[in-house]
C-alpha cells in the first residue's frame, strides 16, 4: 500500500470522527472504561498516548472488546515503538514531532499515520515525503488559529489536525478552518472525572463534543 493510499485512509478517518480524543490510561481498566464512554457519547475514534506502562496493553484490549471504536496510538516517538504498535493492532498512529529518520519510517508504515509539526519547514519536509495529513502540535503555543490560516496559502494541499489548547468553547472554531480536518483534545477526559470514575459525565462530554462536529460539517 502505497503512502498516498494510507494518507486518503487517514484524511477520510479523521474526518469521520471529527474531534479525536487524547487519552492517557494508567490501567487497563480505565482505558476500556474511557473509550466505552466516549463512544456511546458518539466520538468513533481516540488517540491513546504512549505515556504510560498500560498503554500497549490498552491498546490491545481495545481492539478486542470495543471494534466500533478507531484506536489510535499518540506520542509515537521512534521507530521501534510504531514498530509494536503496529503488530499490535493500531488502526493508526499520531506524533507529537516527526524527525527524518521516523518519518521515513512513517512514510512505509501500512496504516494510516498522522505525523505532527509545528513550523513550515517540518511540514514541508513531511509533505516532500508524501504526507498530506498531518498535525499541528502544540496548536495553541505555536499560533493557533492565525497559525492555521497563515499555513493554508502557502500549504494549500495541507490538512492538519491541530491538537494542544483547545477546549470546548473553541473547537467550532478550528474546526472551521478549511485545512483543518479534525482537532485533537483532551477537555472531554479531564483528569478529575477519570479518577473520580465520573463516566457518566464524559459520556455527556462527548455528546457535545460530537454535536458541535455535526454542527460544523452542516455549514
Amino acid at each position: 500500500m502505497s503512502i498516498a493510499d494510507t494518507q486518503a485512509q487517514a484524511e477520510s478517518l479523521l474526518h469521520r470522527a471529527g474531534i479525536l480524543p487524547v487519552v492517557t490510561a494508567h490501567s487497563v481498566e480505565e482505558a476500556r472504561k474511557l473509550a466505552a464512554a466516549l463512544l456511546r457519547g458518539g466520538l468513533t475514534a481516540i488517540e491513546l498516548t504512549l505515556r504510560t506502562p498500560a498503554a500497549l496493553d490498552a491498546l490491545v484490549a481495545l481492539k478486542r472488546e470495543l471494534p466500533d471504536i478507531a484506536v489510535g496510538m499518540g506520542t509515537v516517538l521512534d521507530v521501534e515503538q510504531m514498530q509494536r504498535c503496529i503488530e499490535l493492532g493500531a488502526d493508526f498512529l499520531v506524533t507529537p514531532g516527526t524527525p527524518p529518520v521516523l518519518a521515513d519510517a512513517l512514510a512505509a508504515a501500512p496504516i494510516p499515520v498522522v505525523p505532527g509539526g509545528a513550523t513550515p519547514s517540518e511540514f514541508m519536509a513531511l509533505m516532500a515525503r508524501g504526507f498530506r495529513v498531518c498535525k499541528l502540535f502544540p496548536a495553541s503555543a505555536v499560533g493557533g488559529l492565525a497559525m492555521l490560516k497563515g499555513l493554508a496559502g502557502p500549504l494549500a494541499g495541507l490538512k492538519l489536525c491541530p491538537t494542544g489548547g483547545i477546549d470546548e468553547d473553541r473547537a467550532h472554531e478550528f474546526l472551521a478552518q478549511p485545512n483543518v480536518v479534525c482537532i485533537g483534545g483532551s477537555w472531554m477526559v479531564p483528569k478529575a472525572w477519570v479518577e473520580a470514575g465520573d463516566w457518566e459525565r464524559i459520556e455527556a462530554s462527548a455528546a457535545k463534543a460530537a454535536a458541535i462536529v455535526a454542527g460544523a460539517r452542516a455549514r
